[in-house]
C-alpha cells in the first residue's frame, strides 16, 4: 500500500493504492516501514512544484524508519531484522521502500520509530547546511522558524555544537518551547525580528527558510563575514540584493537543497550525520512528533502541516 498522487492539487488528491513490492537490487535494502515523516517538500510535490528526481518513485516521502526485510547483492552494512531509518529521494509514503545501503542509518537508541521516521531528513538538511555555512562553536546562529520540522532540529543541534542560537517562532508558547532548549526566542507575531536580532548583536549564520521576501532584512542582520544559508522559499523566489552591503560585510549567501544531490553527496551527508549528529540523539537532539496519522489519511497529515499549528513533525504510520 502507498499514498500516491494521481494528479496535482490540494490535500484531497492523495489516494491510497497498491503497487508491487520493491525488490532490492545490488547494494540496496528493502525496509518494512513503521513510520514516514511528512515534510513541506511533500506538499510542494503534491502541488506540482517539486518533481521527484529521475528514477525515484512518483509518490511522496523523503524519510522513513522501519525494519530491514531483504538485502540485495553486495550489501555489507545491513542485515535482515536490523532496525533502521533512511533518507529517500521519494516514495516514503508506503509500507515498504527500497533504498541504497549508503543512505540508511541505524535506529538511534532511545527513539521510537515515530521519532526516527521524522528525524532523518531534517538532520541531513541541517547538517549539510551547517557544513556549507561553516557553522561552528562560538558563533551566533539565527534559525528562522524554530518550531518547524527542520528548524527545531537546527535549534537543538546548534546549541549542542556550542553556538549561541536565536530563533523565531509564532506565539509565546512556541517561543517558550524553543527557549527550553537554550535558545533566545523571538515572537515574530509581536516583535520586529530584524530590530531584535540587531539588538542581540547580529548573526554569524542565518538558516533561512523564507527566501526572497526576507533577503534584505537578513542581510541587515548578518555580522561581518557572516553567511546567509537559504534552504526554503516560503516568501518567494526572486528579490533584490544590495550588493554594496554584501561586499561591505564580506558576507556569503549559500543555497542548498538535499533531494536532488548526487548519490555520493547524499552518502557523505548521511555519514556525517551518523558520526556527528547521532551521538547527540536523543539526549541533546530529540525530534518532536506533533501528531501521527495512518498512511491512508495522508491528506489529513498534509492539512495539519499546512495549518501552521504544527510544532515539530507530522508522521505517517503505514499498516503493519
Amino acid at each position: 500500500m502507498i499514498s500516491t498522487l494521481p494528479r496535482f492539487g490540494g490535500a484531497d488528491v492523495l489516494t491510497s493504492a497498491d503497487v508491487p513490492e520493491p525488490i532490492a537490487a545490488a547494494h540496496e535494502v528493502v525496509i518494512h516501514v513503521h513510520a514516514a515523516g511528512v515534510n513541506r517538500a511533500d506538499i510542494l510535490q503534491r502541488e506540482g512544484h517539486y518533481p521527484p528526481p529521475a528514477g525515484a518513485p512518483a509518490w511522496p516521502g523523503l524519510e522513513v524508519s522501519g525494519t530491514v526485510v531483504s538485502v540485495g547483492g553486495g550489501v555489507t552494512q545491513w542485515a535482515v531484522g536490523d532496525a533502521v531509518c533512511a533518507l529517500l529521494a521519494g516514495g516514503g509514503y508506503a509500507q515498504r521502500v527500497c533504498v541504497h545501503e549508503d543512505l540508511v542509518l541505524p535506529m538511534p537508541v532511545g527513539l521510537s520509530h515515530e521519532g526516527a521516521g521524522g528525524l532523518v531528513e531534517a538532520a541531513c538538511t541541517v547538517w549539510s547546511t551547517f557544513d556549507a555555512a561553516d557553522a561552528r562553536a562560538g558563533q551566533t546562529l539565527l534559525v528562522e522558524g524554530g518550531s518547524g520540522g527542520v528548524g527545531h532540529i537546527a535549534v537543538q543541534l546548534g546549541i549542542a555544537m556550542g553556538m549561541r542560537v536565536l530563533t523565531t517562532a509564532r506565539g509565546p508558547q512556541r517561543v517558550q518551547r524553543c527557549e527550553e532548549w537554550g535558545a533566545t526566542g523571538i515572537d515574530y507575531a509581536r516583535e520586529d525580528v530584524m530590530a531584535r536580532v540587531r539588538a542581540e548583536g547580529g548573526a554569524d549564520v542565518i538558516l533561512d527558510v523564507l527566501g526572497a521576501g526576507a533577503l534584505d532584512d537578513h542581510l541587515r542582520m548578518l555580522r561581518t563575514g557572516g553567511t546567509l544559508a537559504v534552504i526554503g522559499l516560503q516568501k518567494g523566489v526572486r528579490g533584490e540584493l544590495d550588493l554594496g552591503r554584501l561586499l561591505a560585510l564580506r558576507a556569503r549567501i549559500v543555497g542548498t537543497t538535499l533531494r536532488s544531490r548526487p548519490h555520493e553527496d547524499k552518502a557523505r551527508i548521511v555519514r556525517g550525520v551518523r558520526d556527528h549528529v547521532w551521538p547527540l540523539v536523543p539526549e541533546r537532539v530529540r525530534p518532536v512528533v506533533h501528531a501521527t496519522y495512518p498512511l491512508e489519511r495522508a491528506g489529513d497529515a498534509h492539512r495539519a502541516l499546512e495549518s501552521g499549528k504544527v510544532f515539530g513533525k507530522v508522521v505517517l504510520i503505514p499498516p503493519p
